[in-house]
């Protein structure tokens, strides 16, 4: 389409800027409510918002480097090309889901990504960018975050270890 914006004119419109886990970020809401400590498990034990949201833009070069948060998050397909999420489950289990726009294809508009799962993503299809969001509950915090350790989620996960350098190895190498 010789009208459709480019990755460049998205973040300009959205206000995104460059973040440490997700390309490029703005966050969008963190409810003024919060839960009180006494009403959640270990370790949200310092109390948290209700809930939060953000935009996030995923590039060739800024893709979704391997990390994982405490909390529920939603992915929400909004503009451009799929990504495609690897998830490390908490079981030990791994999974591939394309997030996009093409549901005859398999591709899903939103993904549950329970908490403490760790994953990565990169954009696929065109190549081009991945507009997205990412809604969370409780809301986050900066200390929900964690930078994953490629070769010890390898080792843990060594069946889908070769598949998990292939793209979180990737991203790396663009994130440094």
């Amino acid at each position: 389409m010789p009208d459709e914006p480019t990755a460049d004119e998205i973040r300009k419109l959205l206000a995104l800027e460059p973040n440490a886990t997700c390309g490029f970020m703005r966050l969008t809401y963190v409810s003024k409510q919060s839960i009180a400590p006494a009403g959640l498990p270990p370790p949200f034990t310092d109390g948290r918002p209700l809930g939060s949201a953000l935009y996030f833009m995923v590039t060739p070069g800024a893709p979704v480097r391997l990390h994982r948060i405490r909390n529920d998050q939603l992915y929400h397909y909004y503009l451009g090309d799929p990504i495609e999420l690897f998830l490390l489950h908490a079981d030990g289990g791994a999974e591939r889901i394309i997030v996009g726009p093409d549901l005859r294809a398999g591709q899903r508009v939103q993904q549950l990504i329970p908490g403490d799962t760790f994953h990565t993503a990169r954009v696929i299809g065109r190549r081009r960018w991945f507009l997205g969001a990412s809604t969370e509950w409780p809301g986050v915090i900066p200390a929900d975050v964690e930078i994953g350790n490629l070769d010890a989620l390898a080792a843990r996960y060594s069946s889908v270890a070769a598949d998990l350098r292939a793209i979180a190895g990737s991203v790396e190498e663009v994130a440094v």
